[in-house]
Formats: structure tokens, sequence, C-alpha cells
């Protein structure tokens, strides 16, 4: 136990998965795409049959892995691709082929295929792999050697992706998880494209010893991205409306270091304000004077539909389907990021100045936040603004653009 917690602490090789930490599971070149957090008890679904990760741990980043029969059952076997084919000859003689054939005279009736469910399943039983039942339904097609070459593989990938199903170990970084989320349920991050994400931290100016103030209302993608650019450097603050701060459940992902967590840090706008002229009291008694007013009230309180609760709450309480991003296991305790900031770093912010400021917030008025953030800044600090729809905050944007030409000392990009 003690050595899984040295090991979360300080990674001595980050390249190579350790129990507990956590992978994205690519399953069969991106068809299904799952997180996951490496354990002995931790099991990947696939078809109608469940599968220890237990080979996973220890395994460098970039494995493949296929399912093999065992004496207790199938299981995930790491292999190395064989490269097959890449020599000039053989391109060239495929290419002859290619041009005597063309799939004018197949028929798709189903009885192009002599090998039956039944001797599938019998080869199952005395111990086949899936490669050999490949093998054997392309050995027993009657069209498969009249197909064209794209047509021989295009069936081959079908089969392969049924009978022999391939799982890729992925590192998740701020690009693969971008990628998945973005692929899957891309409302989750607020539709932020990979492209759009390296963009942000590029003209946020996020380098390292940065103190980056972020605004994050994406499920802590942009707090994750800009604590990986820093590297255990600087550090990288969330702040917040009210007294609530906005979920980052995506930073567990990243297999952060206790040092780059320790770095990741919230604080209330409230708080880092020069001047603060609501106390936390206050907002303390407004939300409750809310609630109140809601629980007095049936038709306010039941108002409130499943559609306006945030990305980021969905991903916990919505069942996710199998062919989807999904977490195989409860996640379990991990490292803390996003610590309250410390009252001697909200004073040095206050003397100094943040270095960069980056704003996620689709659902906030975003000049109405620039007025009480762009005080925080230090001298000539860079500041980016995102959010997904261009043209229906068109107005707001262009509005706000023009309004930070007016004030002095200042030229928005």
């Amino acid at each position: 136990m003690s050595q899984n917690k040295s090991q979360a602490g300080t990674i001595q090789n980050p390249r190579v998965t350790w129990e507990g930490c956590s992978v994205l599971l690519d399953i069969n070149d991106g068809d299904r795409l799952v997180f996951a957090r490496l354990s002995a008890a931790a099991t990947l679904k696939i078809g109608n049959k469940n599968f220890s990760l237990q080979p996973l741990i220890g395994c460098p980043f970039g494995s493949s892995f296929q399912i093999e029969n065992g004496d207790k059952g199938p299981f995930l076997s790491r292999f190395v691709a064989s490269m097959e084919g890449n020599n000039a000859q053989e391109k060239e003689d495929f290419e002859s082929q290619e041009i005597s054939k063309d799939n004018r005279a197949l028929v798709d009736n189903n009885k192009a295929q002599s090998l039956t469910g039944e001797d599938i399943d019998a080869m199952r039983r005395q111990g086949a792999t899936g490669d050999e039942i490949v093998d054997a339904l392309i050995a027993n097609s009657a069209t498969f050697e009249k197909k064209t070459l794209f047509s021989q593989e295009k069936y081959r990938l079908k089969k392969q992706k049924k009978y022999a199903p391939k799982v890729l170990l992925r590192r998740p970084v701020a690009r693969s998880i971008c990628e998945a989320y973005f692929k899957k349920y891309p409302a989750r991050i607020g539709f932020l494209r990979v492209d759009t994400l390296s963009l942000l931290l590029s003209m946020a100016n996020v380098s390292a010893n940065s103190d980056v103030l972020v605004v994050d209302m994406v499920g802590g993608l942009l707090t994750g991205a800009v604590a990986e650019r820093l590297g255990g450097t600087g550090y990288v603050c969330g702040t917040y409306l009210g007294v609530t701060p906005y979920p980052m459940d995506i930073v567990r992902i990243f297999n952060f270091s206790d040092e780059v967590c320790n770095r990741i840090v919230r604080s209330a706008l409230t708080e880092l304000s020069l001047t603060q002229t609501v106390t936390l009291e206050q907002i303390h008694q407004q939300e409750n004077e809310l609630n109140m007013e809601c629980l007095s009230n049936p038709q306010m309180s039941s108002s409130v539909s499943m559609e306006e609760i945030s990305p980021s709450e969905k991903e916990i309480t919505v069942p996710v389907p199998e062919n989807a991003i999904s977490l195989v296991n409860k996640m379990g305790k991990s490292t803390k990021a996003g610590n309250k900031a410390s009252q001697q770093a909200i004073e040095l912010w206050k003397e100094n100045g943040f270095s960069s400021l980056i704003i996620a917030a689709p659902e906030l008025d975003i000049w109405s936040l620039l007025q009480d953030i762009l005080p925080l800044l230090s001298n000539s600090a860079p500041f980016a603004i995102y959010h997904q729809y261009l043209q229906k905050y068109a107005k707001d944007l262009i509005s706000c653009h023009g309004m930070l030409h007016r004030l002095p000392c200042l030229t928005p990009a």
C-alpha cells in the first residue's frame, strides 16, 4: 500500500503504468473509448465478457492487447503488431492483382460463408484464438479471393473487430482526453476541440513558472491542460462566482503527481478581489434565502430540468452507454487537486497580479466577469476567452471587444 502511495506521489517512470493510475483504453481503433483506473479488481467489458485489467499494470503506454485463451479462460495479452506487406515487391504484386478484380459479380445472399456459428463455438471451446477464427472465416469464404484488396481488408477488419478485438493502452494527457470527450460527449467540455485548447494555452502564454488564473466551466479540462503545461512550476488558480467551486472532475484523469496537484488551487473571486464589497457570509445568506424561497414555491423548484444541470454534474449522475466514454470502475480516492489557495498566495497575487488569464465560461456574462477579473492581472498580462458559439454570442463578444479597446493601456488581440 505504501508502495502505491509513493508511486502516485513521485512517479518514477511516467511512460509505464502502475497500480492506481488512470488510462485511456482505445478499443478497435477508436470504436470505443474507455477511461479506467488500473487495479487488480478492475475489469473491462468487451462483448458479453469482463476481462481483468491486471495484465495492463506495468506495461508501457502505447502497448496493444488482444484476447487469448488461458487455463482460467480468456484474458488480455500484450502483443506486438506485425509489419506485413511493407516491401515494394508485395505492393507491386497487390496492385497487379487489383487490376483484374472487381465486385460486380458478387451477390450478398449470406451463402458465401460455409463456416457456421456452431463451428465457431466449437473452435472457441478448443482454444482457438480470435485471429485463428478470422483466418478460418476468410478461408471458408467463397467470395473473399474474388473481392478487391480494399474489400478484402474491409472484410478482415469487420471480422477482427468482432472475433479478435484489439485494445490500445493510451496515456491520458490533455490531447487524448480532449479528443476522447469531444468525440463522444462534446457538450461536457463545452465543445472544446484540441486545436482550440492548444490555441488558448498559446495565446495566454502559459509557460513554466507562470501564475495562471482560469475560469473553468468545462469540467476541469482547461485546468488540467494548464497544469500539464506548467509541469509542477507556477500555479493555476481556478476562480468562481459565489461560494461553490466549479467541478473539475477531469483533472483526476491526468495522473498528476502530488507536486503538480499542490500547484492546482481554487479561490472565490471575492477573495481575490482587491476591494471586497460583499463578504462570504452575505453570499451564504443570499443562497440560503434563495433555497428557502424555492422550497416555499413548488413551481419554482420543479422548473429545474435535467438539461439545466452542468455537464460535469451529468457526468457523475447519468449512466453512460457501453459504446461510449465511461469509467470502468469507480475512480477511487485520487491525489487531491484544487485545494483552497493559501492566504499568503492570495496576498501575493493581489500585490503582483496573475501572469495570464483564460476564461471558458459559456454560462456567464463575459463583460461583467472581465470587469471584475482584469484588475487581478499584472501589467501587460495576456488573456484569452473561449465560447463554443460564435454567431449566437457574436454581439456580446464584439461589444466586449470594443469596450476593451476603450480601456486605458489595454489593446486586446
